[in-house]
């Protein structure tokens, strides 16, 4: 069991005065065949989002916020995410945006989550967005309302991903085409692509052990 107050502490230590894995960490969970598009510059200017990577206690245990997407006709339909999205002109700083995305999609007022930091920007070729992850956390669980968006809310003891027999290689199906991806198996659900890079940094980020499928 990883105590929330000891975890938080420690997180926002790392976070504030050690340097950020960057690329190197997140590539070690990027698709085979997205690692040359990610490393390279992008076409065409990139469009700026946020996320959210946010934590509480809950039963004594830290847990963290992911969502399923609901099904529709974008490019990440149906997959898992942390809440986000992109920055729009009444938004004063990406930080802003993570946290309205936030609201807007769970329903967590921004006012009830401290920032402590953030995770390296990210670029994710198939919507030709750059992501910026941001880190906060919660002092007591939240009331969840997802909206339209959420398909539904995964609550993921840190324990799990923690685990090492959760982060796996599976052949998964994107609009009928097959590809074998690395990813954690987290909550009955498959967690591949971006959010899963952000969370091989994170793990690096807290000098934890995890696989490497490069």
């Amino acid at each position: 069991m990883i105590a929330f107050n000891q975890f938080s502490e420690e997180l926002r230590h790392r976070l504030k005065h050690s340097p950020l894995p960057g690329i190197s960490v997140q590539l070690k969970m990027a698709p085979p065949s997205r690692r040359v598009e990610i490393e390279r510059n992008p076409n065409q200017t990139p469009r700026n989002s946020a996320v959210l990577i946010c934590f509480f206690p809950k039963n004594g245990e830290t847990h963290l916020i992911m969502i399923k997407r609901a099904v529709d006709e974008t490019v990440h339909s149906g997959q898992i995410a942390f809440p986000g999205g992109k920055a729009e002109k009444e938004d004063i700083s990406l930080e802003n945006t993570a946290l309205r995305e936030t609201f807007e999609e769970v329903g967590i007022q921004p006012q009830q989550i401290e920032i402590i930091g953030k995770l390296s920007d990210l670029y994710i070729p198939p919507s030709n967005f750059i992501v910026t992850p941001f880190v906060g956390i919660l002092q007591e669980e939240p009331h969840i309302t997802p909206n339209y968006e959420v398909e539904r809310v995964l609550i993921i003891p840190l324990s799990d991903l923690m685990n090492p027999t959760n982060c796996v290689e599976k052949t998964i199906s994107v609009r009928s085409i097959q590809l074998h991806v690395p990813c954690y198996t987290l909550d009955r659900e498959i967690i591949w692509g971006a959010s899963s890079m952000m969370l091989a940094e994170l793990l690096e980020v807290l000098n934890l052990p995890q696989k490497s499928f490069t």
